[in-house]
């Protein structure tokens, strides 16, 4: 009976994982361009790299050898290409991100010819270095995913540092599997590559999913700082004349940027002045204008809790659940309750 390698089974979960990302983003955005295009690659170079691990280890491939090491160094970078573009990070142009990050696959090929012996320690170089990198972009933490929706922001904070820590976790990886050859043993190589790389490529893939749930907008240029330098009371105080005036944390779109061009002020000050005046980040104070509006509509209107949550900007009854009992401590529901419960006690 013709046995299956688990590497394959994995390759299969990730293609299904793939198409349904696809499917959600409605695959395409507008003008042909997918929404993270590097997230959506990194899932199918993931799944390129268990097939040729399964037929490797699984059928003894072995001419697959030569190409899994320059496939594996492309993986790091386009974690952090798709990061970086939620972030907005980058001021280089695409032609030349691309050269830049095309790098570490150009010496892993020419290590594959000269040196393999040094593969697995400059994969884990690499992946290391990529981890440090992700890992840097993230230090405001939610705040830094200027491009994502703040609903979105937190879960996808999450998976982000999850991805940057299976990076460390394959880099330590290889660092073994290249310390148990350097003993002359290699008795526990076939297990740790395919059982760990295998979960480290899983784990990256959730994450970019995860991260790819609202895909980031066209890179447009940050609004130009006022010509007087701003203070936090002045930042501040325009952040609250759209969050009180125009409401705009009823888009469910919004974003750092957004509101950065809404207010005029660089995203960058926003963060810190929310940060420094309400010991919160962006998404959490949005989160709250949120959670105030959707109590005067549980408590004034007879509103179905979903439309409510809709109406007030979110766009999961998870998220909204979270966010209303972080600032409440009770559920939607048990408010309504509450104030049903008081105004018939009042009575």
């Amino acid at each position: 009976m013709l046995s299956v390698p688990l590497p394959f089974v994995v390759a299969i979960l990730l293609l299904v994982l793939l198409a349904e990302v696809v499917r959600r983003d409605d695959g395409l955005r507008a003008g042909g361009v997918p929404g993270n295009l590097p997230f959506l690659v990194l899932i199918l170079v993931s799944t390129l790299q268990s097939v040729l691990s399964g037929l490797r280890w699984g059928y003894g491939v072995q001419g697959v050898m030569y190409l899994m090491p320059a496939i594996a160094a492309v993986v790091p970078p386009l974690a952090y290409a798709g990061v970086s573009r939620l972030v907005g990070a980058s001021r280089l142009a695409p032609l030349r991100r691309v050269m830049l990050h095309s790098a570490p696959a150009g010496l892993i090929v020419l290590l594959t010819v000269l040196w393999r012996d040094a593969l697995d320690i400059a994969i884990g170089g690499i992946f290391v270095f990529y981890a440090g990198a992700i890992l840097l972009l993230m230090r405001s933490g939610a705040d830094s995913l200027r491009r994502l929706p703040f609903e979105n922001a937190t879960p996808a904070f999450r998976s982000i540092i999850f991805a940057a820590l299976a990076l460390l976790f394959s880099a330590a990886l290889d660092i073994y599997v290249f310390l148990d050859f350097l003993q002359g043993r290699g008795s526990h190589a076939l297990a740790a590559i395919t059982l760990g790389n295998l979960g480290a490529l899983i784990i990256l893939s959730l994450a970019g999913a995860i991260a790819s749930r609202n895909p980031a907008p066209p890179e447009e240029t940050e609004a130009a700082p006022p010509t007087e330098a701003d203070g936090d009371r002045e930042t501040m105080a325009a952040v609250i004349a759209q969050m009180e005036g125009r409401r705009v944390y009823r888009d469910t779109d919004l974003t750092l940027d957004r509101l950065a061009r809404k207010t005029l002020v660089p995203a960058r000050q926003i963060s810190g002045a929310i940060n420094r005046t309400t010991c919160k980040n962006v998404s959490q104070y949005v989160n709250e204008f949120r959670v105030a509006e959707a109590c005067h509509l549980l408590a004034d209107t007879d509103k179905p809790v979903t439309e409510i949550m809709f109406d007030v900007g979110f766009q999961t009854k998870s998220n909204f659940n979270r966010e209303f009992r972080r600032v409440t401590d009770m559920t939607p529901v048990q408010w309504r309750d509450k104030q049903r419960r008081a105004l018939a006690g009042s009575a």
